[in-house]
């Protein structure tokens, strides 16, 4: 029995930090399955398909590479429990781990199914600056049947919205940034990235 990471991902774009979160599953599972995530919380400023794309750039520019990181895009669904059941088509009895920042531990009491999914799954917590986990949010998926594990390793201080909003390149990497270029993405009216 394998033990897979699902880490879907709004990547958009993709920054230093998923590359790096990446690079730490690929260390610690046997596989890491990873996709552009359409987030029903969240607007996105580049199409479905260009993140995916994206995400493609990113996980063949980690070195040294991993071959155990592999980019799934029939796995993105607006409802997580559907990602998790299309998974488990092709990985029947392999034990899954759902990979999520510590910005959406108090969303997902409020997901779609939750207690089908707290039961098909684990949860691995991964701390980001600037958003604490409480230990509320935590009983609550705990008393909800999910099996909650926080990382020993934090996320970078980096974020895809501070991006698009200020257009400092520096948190994406060359071969992201050189796609979003190619594409004209993050376009603001003024011509400038936003």
């Amino acid at each position: 029995m394998s033990r897979i990471a699902l880490f879907g991902t709004s990547a958009d774009p993709p920054t230093e930090g998923h590359q790096s979160i990446l690079t730490q599953l690929a260390q610690k599972f046997d596989r890491v399955l990873v996709w552009a995530a359409d987030n029903p919380f969240k607007s996105h400023g580049a199409s479905l398909d260009h993140r995916q794309a994206m995400l493609f750039v990113l996980i063949n520019s980690i070195y040294p590479p991993r071959n155990n990181i592999l980019l799934k895009p029939e796995l993105s669904s607006r409802r997580t429990i559907e990602t998790v059941h299309q998974a488990r088509k092709s990985w029947l009895n392999d034990h899954f781990t759902l990979v999520i920042g510590s910005d959406l531990v108090s969303q997902i009491p409020r997901w779609y199914k939750i207690n089908d999914l707290l039961g098909e799954v684990n949860l691995l917590v991964v701390p980001r600056p600037g958003y604490d986990i409480e230990d509320s949010d935590l009983a609550k998926l705990r008393e909800l049947g999910g099996k909650v594990a926080i990382a020993n390793w934090q996320g970078l201080p980096v974020s895809s919205t501070d991006f698009r909003q200020a257009g400092d390149p520096h948190p994406i990497p060359a071969a992201v940034a050189d796609y979003i270029a190619r594409n004209n993405l993050y376009q603001s009216s003024s011509g400038q990235q936003s």
